[in-house]
């Protein structure tokens, strides 16, 4: 039996997710290739001008766009926003803070409230049963 190991690789798509990037904003070798665990800690530690410019400026897959908004995935689906935003748009959109925007951030303060309510509640328990 053989000991050596190979390179552990993945898909572009699962790379540019784990860099947080839109896959289809990335360079087309970046798009058509895989991506080593060496090559993606590299992007990580060392990011390229193009990774750079795409976490600034974007477009921005939805999890970012999400998270940049305050609200979940499937608010911004319910608010229709299904593609990819640019940084710019994403302001705008908070500027103009359009009413599904206001309550979709409503609603993910309540389930963020009830969350910790839970866990609170969960290390209350957990310290009584000590």
């Amino acid at each position: 039996m053989k000991s050596h190991q190979t390179a552990q690789t993945m898909k572009a798509a699962t790379a540019a997710k784990k860099l947080g990037v839109y896959l289809e904003a990335t360079p087309a070798e970046f798009q058509k290739g895989e991506v080593s665990r060496a090559e993606l800690n590299e992007l990580q530690a060392n990011p390229p001008e193009w990774l750079r410019e795409l976490r600034t400026n974007g477009p921005h897959p939805r999890p970012v766009v999400a998270a940049r908004l305050g609200v979940s995935i499937a608010g911004l689906a319910r608010g229709g926003v299904t593609e990819a935003l640019t940084t710019e748009q994403i302001e705008t959109l908070k500027k103009d803070s359009p009413e599904w925007l206001e309550k979709e951030r409503a609603t993910q303060a309540e389930v963020r409230k009830e969350a910790e309510r839970i866990k609170n509640k969960k290390s209350a328990e957990n310290a009584d049963n000590d």
